[in-house]
């Protein structure tokens, strides 16, 4: 444990980080439910706090459904929050002091916020990168308690440490080429081998800032886990929820259809596939296009923004530079603008017909005030009577058996089987 501050001095290579900061108690195992409340500790390290305003702006379910223990089955959420709670000082910060010496009337879970910054760096001058409370170190002498010191103390009795953002998960923007913190994600600083009092590994919700409804779901169901009446959520390799972060933002994106059809933007504003513009979405795993950014509006393609792998490990350093076209991309979409032009038009064809009632086809005219209605070549009109063909075949079409006493064999016009 780093009981010591200047512990922290130095600078670490990656392969040894986990070693030096890896908490040293043995966790202590947790009885499961059932639970009346569970304490979640939230800490902040190298953040913008936009995973906070994320997550405050949640809907399914909403925070504060979370906090009011009003989420059937899930135990009530005692949210300690330094921006978010009322108490204040020594007040707020109590509750710290038990979660450690474990005495706490509930179990507690850890969410982390931000990149894990190298606190030895800022401490070999004296300073510090990001730090909660105060420890008093006799007359009028105190030491802001760092972030990353908390995290520390308090991980070894959670039942669960969470990732919130793409900061906290893989180390985000102050983890990027030629940083002067040695930022790094809370997976990378706890290591492997960590796991919670429920025998959790971290959980990791990424994103930049995260979908809000990503963390309170996921929050919910390892709540009704450690409440004894849910299964374990279903986690990738690499700690994410798999039923939020399996698919990629192309699979779902609002503008799918037009890479299908060979169809690309060529500036900011237009309505078709932005890949040729810097979009990433075909390899970026997040859901954003499908559940929108808050109370399932916005997100980032839907709102005409290009997807610059927010989610992903490899943020920025591997998406850099942001809004040029990715490689991969100017072999996808000009295989796929060869055969989707020709598609597009086939489509476009069979859209033409479909857009007409069998009445205006039998009377060759299109009631409709509203302008002149183009009819359909000759080409096109073979084209779809080919297709016709194809559409019916093994099947009889929509008014091809009338009776002698139908309005049809009369004379009018209504389709019967």
């Amino acid at each position: 444990m780093l009981d010591d501050p200047k512990s922290l001095a130095g600078n670490p290579t990656d392969e040894n980080v986990a070693d030096q900061v890896m908490p040293e108690a043995k966790p202590k195992e947790l009885s499961f439910g059932p639970l009346s409340k569970v304490h979640v500790f939230w800490l902040a390290g190298m953040s913008c706090d936009g995973c906070t305003v994320a997550v405050a702006g949640a809907t399914q379910p909403p925070l504060e459904n979370l906090l009011a223990g009003t989420v059937t089955g899930v135990p009530q959420v005692i949210l300690h929050h330094p921006v978010l709670s009322v108490e204040a000082g020594e007040e707020f910060m109590k509750n710290f002091y038990k979660a450690e010496r474990g005495e706490l009337d509930a179990p507690y879970v850890i969410c982390y916020e931000g990149s894990i910054a190298d606190e030895r760096i800022a401490w070999a001058t004296g300073g510090y990168f990001s730090a909660l409370g105060a420890e008093h170190l006799g007359g009028d002498q105190h030491r802001p308690i760092p972030s990353t010191e908390w995290l520390t103390r308090l991980a070894p009795g959670a039942a669960a440490v969470i990732a919130v953002g793409t900061c906290a998960t893989w180390g985000g923007i102050p983890a990027a080429a030629g940083n002067p913190t040695n930022s790094m994600g809370v997976m990378d600083f706890l290591g492997k081998d960590y796991r919670g009092t429920a025998g959790l590994p971290i959980i990791n919700i990424p994103g930049c800032a995260p979908v809000g409804d990503n963390f309170t779901e996921t929050v919910a169901m390892v709540l009704l886990f450690l409440q004894g009446i849910g299964p374990l959520p279903e986690f990738d390799e690499l700690g994410r929820p798999s039923w939020l972060f399996s698919d990629t933002v192309h699979t779902k994106c609002v503008r799918g259809g037009y890479y299908e059809e060979g169809s690309f933007a060529t500036k900011y504003g237009q309505k078709e596939c932005l890949v040729e513009i810097g979009c990433w979405g075909p390899v970026v795993q997040c859901n954003i296009t499908s559940r929108g950014a808050i109370n399932h509006m916005g997100g980032c393609m839907n709102a005409g923004g290009v997807c610059i792998g927010c989610t992903m490990p490899g943020f920025p350093d591997k998406f850099a530079p942001f809004y040029k076209m990715p490689p991969g991309s100017n072999i996808s979409s000009n295989a796929v603008r060869t055969y989707g032009a020709v598609i597009r038009r086939l489509r476009r064809m069979t859209m033409k017909y479909q857009n007409m009632e069998p009445r205006w086809e039998e009377n060759d005219a299109v009631p409709s005030g509203w302008g002149a209605f183009q009819k359909p070549s000759l080409v096109n009109q073979a084209m779809h009577y080919l297709y016709q063909k194809m559409q019916y075949s093994g099947s009889t079409r929509p008014g091809d058996v009338v009776s002698k006493e139908s309005l049809k064999a009369k004379g009018f016009h209504t389709p019967e089987v």
